[in-house]
Formats: structure tokens, sequence, C-alpha cells
């Protein structure tokens, strides 16, 4: 059975756009297809996508782990392992292997929950 060709009335909407609105209509549409998506990764994380974010920041898989105990016993996993350990180096004056390697060495975890403000999500 063959398709309906109805691309010229699917069109309509388009045909009276020039090329600039057309870019901007694609990525108008492109944000709202993933704008759920990045809503969705704001609230939730786990474990294993922290320290698949710190092994991309350098950590090694070693490394990574004891950072995302550290949080996850805090109950500071949803701020983001990577932003906890860049806003520790921002805080420091380290630098981010820094201060990444400092948390896997037990220091400076009485300053992680102190990077965030009462009731606000802190992001780099």
């Amino acid at each position: 059975m063959a398709r309906k060709d109805d691309y010229l009335e699917r069109r309509q909407h388009l045909a009276k756009m020039n090329d600039e609105e057309l870019y901007q209509h694609f990525w108008d549409l492109a944000n709202q297809l993933v704008a759920p998506m990045l809503e969705a990764g704001k609230h939730y994380t786990t474990p294993s996508i922290e320290r698949s974010v710190l092994l991309r920041m350098g950590f090694s898989s070693l490394e990574a782990k004891p950072i995302v105990n550290g949080l996850i016993e805090r109950q500071l996993l949803g701020h983001g392992a990577g932003n906890c350990v860049y806003l520790l180096a921002e805080k420091t004056g380290l630098s981010i292997r820094e201060a990444g390697l400092a948390l896997v060495e037990g220091k400076y975890w009485d300053q992680v929950p102190g990077l965030f403000k009462k009731g606000e999500e802190n992001h780099a």
C-alpha cells in the first residue's frame, strides 16, 4: 500500500518563513524537545551518573567512588558530584583535581555542605 504524500499540506505553516525564521523555529522546537530531559537531569541523578561525571573531569574510578560515597553519606548527591568538587575548588583556591583528591583523603568534607545556600541549588 502506497503512503499518501501530504508533504505540501504539512509544510504550509512553514512556507512563508524565511531562512532566519526557519532556523529560529528549528531551535525553538529542539529546545522544547530537550527541556524535559534537562529538567529531569536537574532533579534526578544516581551514583553511577555522578561517578561518570567525575571520570569525565579526569578522576579515576578509584578516586570517584569515595567522592560519590561521601556525598551520599552527607545527603548531598543531588547537588552533583562535579559541581561539589568545582565549588570546593573555587572556595579553597585549589585546582579541581586537588579539591577532588582532598575529598578522597577525607579533607574539606566539613566545608562541602556550606557551599550551598539552604533551599537553593548551586550549579556551576
